[in-house]
Parts: C-alpha cells; structure tokens; sequence
C-alpha cells in the first residue's frame, strides 16, 4: 500500500496526541520506584480500568480473533470468553485483598504470604521467570502480528517493523514510568476503538461482503471443516463434538480457573494486579477491574469478528490469502494473516487512523509489559537479592535499562514465531494446572512456597514432555493434553501442601492481621492469632460469600448477554436480541444492587 498525504498527517496526529501528554511526567516517575512503578498508590478507578482495557487490546489481539473465525467460527472465541468466569472472581473475590496486602508488585506478595528460603526462592524465580522470559514471549507474539500487518500493508522486513515500534515504546516507556502508560493507554483505547470500528464497517461494505445482511445471507450457506457454522456463537454439539470440547467446554469447564494467562490470571495478577495496587483505594480497585472486564468481552470483540468473518468471503481458503500476498514472507502466511489483508480496502483518511490505531494497540501492550517485566527485574530480583540498600534514583535506573534489555530480547524472540494461534497455545500450556493454587492461596492456610515451586516446575516439565512427542509424531489432542497437565499439577501440588514443610505460623498471622482473609481456610490461623469471632466480623464484613457469589454469577450473566445481544443485533436476529436485552437489564440491576450492598 501507498499513503496518501493525508493518511500520512492523521497518522503522526494520532501518535502524537497518544505520546505527547507522556512526556510530562518523565520528572514525577523519576522520583521512586513506587512514582516508576506503582504511580504512588494513586490512580483512580476509570484511568486503571482504561489502562488494563487498553493493554488487552494488542496488535495481535484482532490477529487471532480472525484466526478463530476462520478455523472455528465465531464460536471459537469461548476460548477466550470463558476467561469472563475469571476477571468477574478477581471483582469480587480478589480486587480488595490485592489493594489490602499494599506490595509494590504481586511478587512481593510471596514474602508476605510464605516464609523461610523458598518463598524468597519463588519470588526471584517468578521475577525471571515471568518477567523476562514469559514476558518475553507475549511481547512477541504482540510484536509479530505488528510484523505481519507491516509486512502486509508496507512490505517491510521484520527487523524494519522492530526498530520502528521498538524505539518509539522503549523511549516512552522509560522515560515516563507508569504514568505515562496509564495516560497513554487511555487517549490510546479510543483511537484504536475508532480504527477498528471503521475496519468493520469497510469491510462488511465491500460489494463482494454485501453489507451485513449479505454477510449473513452468504455465510449461512458456507460450510467449513466438519461442517463448521462459522456464524454460530455456540459450537455444534451434534456434529462436531471434538470441536466443541475443545473450543467451549473445556474454557468453561476447566481452563478459567486451571490455567494461568497475562490479563486473566486466577486471583488476579501480572499487570492486572499492578493496576489494582496502585489505584487509590479498594474501592477504586474494584471498579476498576470490573470496568475491565465489560470493556474487554462486551466493546471489543465485534468489529474484530465482523473483520474475521467478511474475509471468509473475500478469501475463502489460505490459498486465496497466499495468491493476494505473492512478495509476502511465505512464514508469515496464516490465518491470523486476514486481518491485515482486510486493511488493504480501506479508503483513504481512514488508514491513517488505522496506521496509528494499530501502533497505539502495539504500543500499549508493549509499554505495559516492558514496565511490568522491568518492575520484576528489578523490585522482585535485582534490588531483593543482588543490590539491596541503593538509592531510589538507582532502582529507578535500573528499571530503565531493565526495559531495553526486554525489548533486545523480544525482539529477537519473533524470529522464531511463525503465528498468534501458535503463541496462544504455548502460553496456556506451560501455565496450565497453576491456576487453581492462585485461587487458593489467599484462603488456605495449608497452600505453601513449596506449593508453587511444585506446581510451576511439573506444568512446565509436562508442557515440555508433550512438546517432545509432538516432534518424535506421538499426537495426543490439545484438550487432552491440557486435562493431564492440569490433573497431574494439582495432584503435586496439593500433596505438597499437606506433606510437604510448612509456613511459620507467625507468617500466616501476620498475613492475616495484615490483608484479613475470609473463609473456613483460615480459622486455625485466626485461632492460633487469638482474634476473637467480633473482631473477625468486623474485618470481614464486606466479604459476604453469598453475596459476592450472586455478584460474580450475574456479572458473568451480564456480560455475555450484552455481548450476544450486539451478535443477535448485527445479524438481524431481533428475537433472540430482545430476550437477550432483557437479561441483560435485569442482570445489570442486580449486579448493581449487589455491589451497593456489598459497600454499604
């Protein structure tokens, strides 16, 4: 593609507006690691809310989204959707026990919640771990699909998209600390809400697409593989039962809570948890995450999905993307790839907006996750273990030069992807079975340092046991392996937990006074604490079990049927849309009732 002129100014406009606000606050985040990493403790609810929506939204979130439609129809993304379960139990079960324990980062929270060797242990091993390698990893996949959509639109070579967008996120990521990620996220998410809408609308325009009502008319009558409905929001579970397992029973049944992934983690954490501690209140971390997950299920998906499905019919088969990109990268070629290609139809003006849509959804991810890795490497290992006593001024150095080191070694890391869907499944393999101890480790005593060792050490020992047998062609299903791994990482590690060494009590007690967990898990600690039955009420009288149940449940409830509703609506199906609406309303006015209570 060539820009014209005027693609070229709304794109630098764009970017402008998106970065130059940052640059204020390169003095305030200078100050400490707390300004650097944490933005003092500060934010309020709607800025922190826009800031995890923001990061969510990468360049290669709209990537596999059209992947998923394309293999698996608009159902496929209950891979995703089924995470709902998990961000609604961070709402109402979590959010205030993260903004309550007051750690700079959720990997300090291990020395407050374990003791002795291995919960040091476990934290500097989380911080490299996680913070380096696992967070290079998802940088670059976003990374990649930035590649594939420069190479798409431009023709340009990996390296030339990595330099581009690399410098322009390292410069502002640690020049400007977390403030400036939260400010720029937020003029960030609504560009690029604005360039995909319009993607969308261009899209299912085409004179080949028919607008939506030709969308409709020519998808109902297409078949994909096994007979796949691509339009269906629910598999098929007569026909295609493998699908089905893998694509919404297993998410719903097993993968929300048994799996560990950036932005749904069990219990909250990563960057999500770094929003939640520094908002200003536990109120304010509350809202914000809630905020998040309407925005996340309910916002976006559509206009992604309206893109999968028009490229269906102006490209069939991969073939059909293959013969349009002829000077392409043959490695490059997927179906994550008809994304991008579906740019190629946008008028001018609006790719330009596109341009700087699609860096601000590169940039906010990737900012994000350079000063969330940075704030490990440096908080959680370099200032723990190697240089303890410094300078806030040094640490807050460190943190700079942590975030080139991340951004060299990403970088190098996308010229071994191939494809969004392939990262995907690597990231929910290795952190597969963690999930359920990062539930229960806010309201079980009994749950360890050990625990987590264990448990992190068998997930990523059989992730890479299956890796083998793939390459020696021993095929065992995705949805398999991820059941054995699950059920073999909780059976370790909860035999850990009971036979294995203990937390010291005084720990456990301090923990408790400290973030006043709630739940029968606990009662021997507040026994052995000699905290009275008035006092326990007291500290736990806005944790009403019942009530955060029916709050998770309706809010889960909410946020599907707000989603389906605009599905129903789109495809001209007002039957279904109505009942759908007034789920909805009823499930929104009962979710607000129960919040209400629950803070009255």
């Amino acid at each position: 593609m060539h820009l014209h002129t005027l693609d070229w100014f709304i794109a630098a406009a764009s970017i402008l507006i998106c970065f130059v606000p940052a640059l204020f606050f390169g003095k305030r985040s200078g100050k400490s690691t707390s300004e650097f990493f944490a933005s003092g403790r500060s934010v309020p609810w709607w800025l922190a809310g826009l800031s995890m929506v923001a990061t969510t939204f990468s360049s290669d979130t709209p990537n596999l989204v059209a992947n998923f439609v394309r293999t698996q129809g608009v159902a496929g993304n209950w891979q995703w959707w089924a995470f709902t379960l998990t961000g609604v139990a961070t709402v109402f079960f979590y959010a205030r026990l993260w903004r309550r324990s007051g750690v700079l980062t959720d990997l300090e929270f291990y020395e407050m919640r374990y003791s002795g060797k291995a919960a040091s242990a476990v934290r500097g091993f989380r911080a490299v771990y996680l913070g380096f390698f696992f967070n290079c990893m998802i940088m670059a996949t976003v990374d990649l699909a930035a590649v594939k959509i420069a190479a798409v639109l431009f023709g340009f070579d990996r390296w030339q998209t990595l330099l581009a967008v690399g410098l322009l996120n390292v410069v502002f990521a640690a020049h400007s600390g977390l403030w400036g990620v939260l400010v720029i996220d937020m003029i960030q998410f609504f560009i690029k809400m604005s360039a995909v809408i319009a993607a969308a609308y261009f899209a299912v325009q085409l004179p080949q697409v028919g607008g939506m009502h030709g969308l409709v008319e020519k998808l109902s009558h297409v078949r994909g593989p096994g007979g796949l409905h691509y339009l269906n929001m629910l598999p098929d579970f007569t026909n295609n039962w493998d699908l089905a397992v893998a694509i919404f029973i297993m998410p719903i049944a097993v993968q929300w809570w048994a799996v560990w992934y950036p932005g749904a983690e069990p219990g909250g954490g990563s960057y999500i948890a770094q929003r939640m501690l520094a908002s200003k209140t536990e109120k304010d971390a509350l809202g914000a995450t809630l905020f998040f997950n309407v925005a996340h299920y309910v916002l976006r998906p559509w206009p992604w999905i309206l893109v999968g499905l028009a490229s269906l019919v102006v490209y069939p088969q991969l073939s059909d993307l293959q013969r349009s990109l002829p000077n392409l990268n043959p490695s490059l070629i997927g179906h994550d790839i008809a994304f991008p290609a579906m740019l190629r139809f946008l008028p001018v003006g609006w790719v330009g907006l596109m341009l700087g849509g699609l860096i601000a959804a590169n940039s906010s991810t990737i900012l994000t996750h350079l000063n969330w890795g940075a704030s490990y490497l440096v908080h959680d290992f370099y200032r723990r273990f190697l240089k303890p006593g410094k300078t806030e001024k040094h640490y807050v150095l460190a943190g700079r030069l942590a975030i080139v080191l991340l951004f060299v070694a990403s970088s190098a890391l996308v010229f071994a992807l191939d494809t969004a869907k392939q990262s995907f499944s690597i990231i929910l393999q290795i952190g597969a079975g963690t999930g359920l101890l990062y539930l229960m480790r806010w309201f079980w005593w009994r749950v360890t340092a050990w625990c987590e060792i264990v448990a992190m050490s068998s997930s990523f020992g059989i992730s890479i046991l299956f890796l083998i047998m793939t390459k020696m062609g021993v095929v065992v299903g995705t949805y398999q392996q991820l059941l054995f791994t699950v059920a073999f990482t909780t059976f370790c590690w909860i035999a850990t937990a009971y036979f294995g060494p203990q937390t010291d009590p005084a720990v456990l007690v301090a923990f408790y006074k400290k973030v006043h967990p709630f739940g029968p898990g606990w009662r021997r600690v507040r026994e052995a604490a000699g905290i009275s039955p008035a006092q326990a009420a007291e500290w736990s009288q806005h944790e009403n079990v019942p009530l955060s149940l029916l709050g998770w449940s309706t809010g889960c409830a909410m946020i599907w049927s707000a989603l389906f509703t605009v599905g129903n609506f789109l495809y001209g199906r007002m039957d279904y849309a109505f009942v759908l609406l007034a789920i909805f309303v009823v499930t929104a006015a009962v979710l607000i009732r129960v919040i209400n209570r629950l803070w009255n």
